[in-house]
């Protein structure tokens, strides 16, 4: 694992994969399984990895944490920074602080907590976390209003956020004051467009964004780092046509549920053996994993032969 701070450059040089997390028939986590989907995005050219929702790490145990931690860092190449999550309860990402501060990891991802939070309460639980861990943290930004930018400000200024995973769905990716707010707030350097392929030209043209983050190219690594490179070049009908080749997949995240489909996604590829999904989540029908795994054999065809 790369322990280097996170910075812009390093933000810029890698699609983040948000990649799932696999576990055998008895919920054991399977590190054979994770180190094999870990060696699957480096060979595509995958330098940042982040573990958060699709790993589930909302329902992660204690018990497993340091160990699945020690695991991904020591599975991951030299040149491979790996983002691990705390949360999304107060009491759980504080007990977690002392086990991912002894680990060298650069950063961690606080995931995001609204049923039974306020913004205020988030923006002095996201600061206490970030002084008991001693480094910067990655603030996600899931929904509409989670915290105000003037609040977001006051976290950067303090120097505790390393970079900021911005991914409040909109129908229109162009149309989204908020975001244009918290640009003025903190400036660009710092913000990954959190949400896939999909909304990513848009958000790294039109916004200036500085990268972003995605699920599927678990499934088609080398395809989702060309398009991060085409966008950067400024080839935006090249990006665009590589963005088209995700469509199918994504749809099918975005109708059926993401992570499960997502889960699901990578065992059909036969990237790695992801097994049962954590309950609370259960796994999708037959019919719609017949459904993912036209998607998913399309897709795999078509990165085959991109141009």
């Amino acid at each position: 694992m790369n322990p280097a701070p996170i910075t812009k450059e390093l933000l810029e040089r890698s699609v983040i994969a948000v990649p799932p997390l696999a576990r055998d028939e008895n919920l054991v986590i399977d590190r054979s399984e994770n180190r094999r989907m870990i060696e699957f995005l480096e060979r595509g050219g995958v330098t940042t990895l982040l573990y958060g929702g699709n790993a589930v790490f909302y329902h992660i145990a204690l018990s497993e944490y340091a160990g699945l931690l020690e695991s991904l860092a020591a599975d991951s190449g030299d040149n491979t920074t790996v983002i691990p999550s705390v949360g999304p309860s107060y009491g759980l990402m504080m007990d977690q602080a002392a086990v991912v501060r002894d680990l060298g990891y650069p950063t961690v991802m606080l995931l995001p907590q609204d049923a039974i939070a306020t913004s205020s309460g988030i923006t002095t639980g996201t600061r206490r976390f970030a002084e008991a861990f001693g480094k910067p943290i990655v603030l996600y930004i899931k929904h509409d209003r989670y915290l105000a930018p003037a609040q977001v400000r006051s976290l950067v200024d303090d120097g505790l956020v390393s970079a900021i995973k911005y991914a409040v769905v909109r129908d229109d990716p162009a149309d989204d004051v908020y975001l244009r707010e918290i640009i003025d707030a903190v400036g660009t350097d710092l913000i990954v467009s959190g949400i896939g392929e999909q909304p990513a030209i848009v958000h790294l043209r039109d916004f200036g964004l500085t990268g972003f983050t995605a699920g599927c190219i678990c499934v088609a690594p080398e395809l989702s780092m060309k398009m991060l490179a085409a966008i950067q070049a400024g080839r935006y009908d090249e990006a665009e046509s590589i963005r088209e080749m995700f469509v199918e997949l994504e749809d099918l995240r975005d109708n059926i549920n993401p992570i499960r489909v997502l889960h699901e996604a990578v065992a059909l590829a036969g990237i790695a053996k992801t097994g049962p999904i954590t309950p609370l989540l259960g796994p999708i029908t037959p019919a719609e994993a017949a459904r993912v795994q036209t998607a998913v054999d399309r897709l795999q065809r078509t990165s085959a032969f991109p141009g």
